[in-house]
């Protein structure tokens, strides 16, 4: 079975993604939650056709900004569903500008969406799956793993002999600190 390792590099999409974003620690929440929903709008479909659309999500999601998107309303939605460069999927939408509303209530509780993330860190894949389904809308097992894994929060983006995968060490992301022996 091909490795993600194996397919990405000098790939003019997954190439970039795979060398600099994939599995590397995320700090922002709008950054967070741009994965979040990327991930979301994968289910079904190839990563490819997300990446390409990537630039066109970012134009009608406000660049993913929190606030802006759970204050979307009826026109908004009509908006991104009449949106041909993005994916057009209702529940995908709808998810999308709940889970931004849910965000918010993340930050008022936690401080934001990455305390949230860290202070339910480090668990086993069937409990952050349990756990984002009792919060979010749309997040099967597979987009939990995926975004987890993408920024950093469960090992297993990358092969242990793949270049980036020291880099990411370098970064620090929670799962190896997780791992990492204490004094």
């Amino acid at each position: 079975m091909s490795h993600y390792c194996d397919l990405a590099p000098e790939h003019p999409f997954h190439g970039p993604y795979h060398d600099h974003e994939y599995g590397f620690p995320v700090e922002g929440d709008d950054a967070l939650f741009e994965r979040l929903v990327l991930e979301i709008n994968q289910a079904g479909l190839s990563w490819l056709t997300v990446l390409k659309k990537r630039a066109a999500f970012r134009a009608a999601f406000d660049d993913f900004v929190i606030d802006r998107v759970a204050a979307y309303g009826d026109a908004d939605r009509a908006r991104l569903l009449a949106d041909a460069g993005i994916i057009r999927n209702r529940r995908k939408v709808d998810a999308a500008i709940h889970n931004a509303g849910v965000v918010q209530g993340l930050q008022a509780e936690h401080g934001s969406f990455r305390a949230w993330l860290e202070a339910h860190h480090p668990r086993p894949h069937e409990d952050w799956v349990t756990l984002f389904r009792r919060t979010f809308r749309f997040t099967g097992p597979e987009i939990v793993g995926e975004f987890l894994m993408s920024t950093g929060y469960l090992p297993g983006a990358h092969r242990e002999d793949c270049p980036v995968q020291a880099r990411i060490l370098a970064a620090g992301p929670p799962w190896a600190r997780a791992a990492a022996p204490t004094a």
